[in-house]
């Protein structure tokens, strides 16, 4: 037995040892400090003699680094504390040979194991959301691309001379390309509230290619850039193949659009409240050069490599410091490798978080029936007809033509039924309505535990929206009970608070679903500290007196019934239990339940 002891505890020492230079190896090439390589390897150790930790070790050290890694702060000369070592993701998972999916799968597993804090956890959910939203972008991007500008695939740049003295080189389409999807990433990085929202970070990158396109036609006319089959060229740019320089660089935003699944009014206030705000920020910093006034000439050859390498300089450092996942991975030859299997995780995932509205039409790949020259295992991706983004754009949309031409108040119709009634509920329900506006734009602006904060642009947009659509809601539901109850005063009715707080509720969470917010259900009835069995009770009302619903938002509303009936409504502290002794209705014990289960 002590033999056996002793080539156990040998056979462990090796194993330890063994790790430690796989450790030791993977911290050389990332130029890691000593305090994070030991934290990293105690935790390891600690992990590693106690649970079974199947695959490759590296992968696992990986999470422990990263883990490491993030938990500390690094001071910068400037600005004060950087949080993180400088160490980022995308280093540790290339030196690791881990691809980012199976990273998001065993830190999940180590994040359970190591018992690591909430906010840890929920920075990971960010970065995966991100991660998501980003490989669904990155596959609209390129098609696009090549709709505007000349395929960049198969075309070499020219090498730039190394003397200085000779003239520039002009930019290559490939290097555009590249400098187009880095300054969106960039951009985005910047708006924390845009990142991990699909709808916003598609108009964003659609201002991106606005801005990169007027920049090229205006670029000295390099005709050779600009696919000249793309359907929003000005009119000069047909006739001659040249663009004045004295105007102003064509808007083709709304062609962008129309053509490739955007909506105008959601891409023009990106566009005019984030985007242009921001370059012309860029401009006055010198991150980038050429016309401060008219945001152009920035591929100029005198100003496009200080532009490219500065905005590469400034996306790095916002990686090191707060953004984790280098987005330009998706630039590379090695993209899929370091992705890992990108397009099956789009289809499994990612269209079915940032499209969640779209599950039943993902399933089966398009709206046609699925045949033998139907299905998707025929088709390739390109030919489907339906995408997350599509899906989402769409059902926002589908939202906007549902309150097109109505107001953010009562119509005249319905304040004459207000003023019908015995008691006027007129002005109860306009403070009403206020107070629950500053409620959901206050809750929606802070962060919470699970999602950061919005801008408050797009919380007014989302309760505008919600408001509209309450009021025509509201003034159906009138008509439908004025007819059922043949006439009768609706005082009883208007006078609920329950009843509108939870008709609000039910038309936010369209709104909210519409936008593939992560603020479902049930974040609206916390904020409105409403009682699910009261909600649950208004979604039929709604239902059935909102004829434009798409069929998603009625499946949405369908499951979100399901989730009060399964569990929300039997809490303790549940209303249903009120209600139930109100009526005079006697609860079964527990005990009765199982007795009769028994018997029967």
């Amino acid at each position: 037995m002590r033999g056996e002891e002793s080539s156990d505890s040998e056979s462990g020492r090796m194993e330890e040892s063994s790790v430690r230079r796989s450790l030791e190896t993977l911290c050389q090439e990332l130029n890691m400090d000593e305090q994070t390589a030991a934290e990293a390897m105690d935790n390891f150790t600690a992990i590693w003699n106690t649970y079974t930790l199947e695959g490759e070790v590296v992968h696992w050290l990986a999470c422990a680094l990263y883990a490491a890694c993030r938990k500390g702060s690094t001071p910068t000369v400037g600005k004060g504390l950087m949080e993180g070592n400088c160490v980022s993701l995308t280093r540790i998972l290339r030196c690791a040979k881990l691809s980012l999916i199976q990273f998001f799968s065993k830190m999940r597993k180590w994040a359970d194991m190591s018992n690591l804090s909430q906010d840890f956890r929920l920075r990971m959910d960010r970065l995966e959301r991100n991660f998501e939203v980003s490989t669904v972008i990155f596959r609209k991007f390129e098609p696009i691309f090549r709709d505007m500008f000349v395929n960049p695939q198969g075309c070499e740049a020219p090498r730039q001379p190394r003397s200085r003295k000779h003239r520039r080189l002009p930019c290559h389409i490939s290097d555009v390309f590249k400098f187009c999807w880095t300054l969106f990433v960039y951009t985005k990085g910047n708006f924390r509230m845009i990142g991990d929202d699909l709808v916003n970070s598609y108009h964003l990158l659609l201002c991106c290619l606005d801005l990169v396109f007027g920049n090229a036609l205006l670029c000295a006319n390099r005709k050779e850039l600009i696919n000249p089959a793309f359907r929003g060229l000005p009119p000069t740019f047909l006739a001659d193949g040249c663009v004045p320089q004295s105007e102003l660089p064509p808007c083709v935003l709304e062609k962008l659009c129309e053509l490739h699944d955007g909506l105008v009014v959601e891409a023009k206030g990106i566009k005019q409240h984030y985007f242009k705000p921001y370059i012309q920020k860029l401009f006055q910093k010198q991150i980038l050069k050429g016309n401060e006034t008219l945001l152009t000439e920035m591929l100029d050859p005198q100003n496009f490599i200080e532009n490219n390498k500065a905005v590469n300089r400034e996306y790095e450092e916002y990686v090191l410091t707060v953004g984790d996942f280098d987005e330009r991975v998706f630039l590379g030859a090695d993209a899929d490798e370091e992705i890992g299997t990108p397009r099956k995780f789009v289809q499994e995932r990612a269209a079915s978080q940032a499209a969640a509205q779209n599950q039943q039409v993902e399933k089966c790949g398009s709206l046609a029936p699925s045949t033998p020259l139907t299905g998707r295992v025929y088709l390739k991706e390109k030919d489907l007809l339906v995408t997350p983004v599509s899906s989402a754009t769409q059902s926002v949309s589908r939202l906007q033509s549902m309150v097109a031409g109505l107001r953010t108040a009562p119509s005249e119709n319905l304040l004459q039924n207000f003023k019908s009634c015995s008691r006027d509920p007129t002005e109860s329900i306009l403070a009403r309505v206020k107070t629950l506006g500053r409620t959901f734009k206050e809750h929606y602006t802070n962060d919470s535990e699970d999602t950061p904060g919005s801008h408050i642009d797009f919380a007014e947009n989302r309760w505008k929206l919600a408001e509209i659509l309450y009021y025509k809601v509201l003034e159906n539901v009138l008509v439908q009970e004025t007819k059922r109850l043949q006439g009768r005063d609706m005082s009883v009715l208007l006078e609920q608070d329950i009843f509108h707080c939870s008709l609000m509720a039910c038309c936010l969470e369209v709104v909210l679903f519409s936008y593939s917010s992560q603020r479902t259900f049930p974040w609206i009835i916390k904020v409105f500290k409403l009682a699910p069995f009261y909600f649950f009770k208004v979604i039929e009302v709604f239902i059935r007196s909102e004829e434009g619903l798409s069929r998603d938002m009625v499946k949405h509303l369908n499951s979100v019934e399901e989730q009060v009936l399964e569990s929300r409504a039997w809490t303790s502290d549940s209303a249903l239990w009120s209600s139930l002794e109100v009526a005079g209705n006697k609860v079964p014990t527990v005990e009765e339940v199982s007795r009769n289960c028994n018997t029967g």
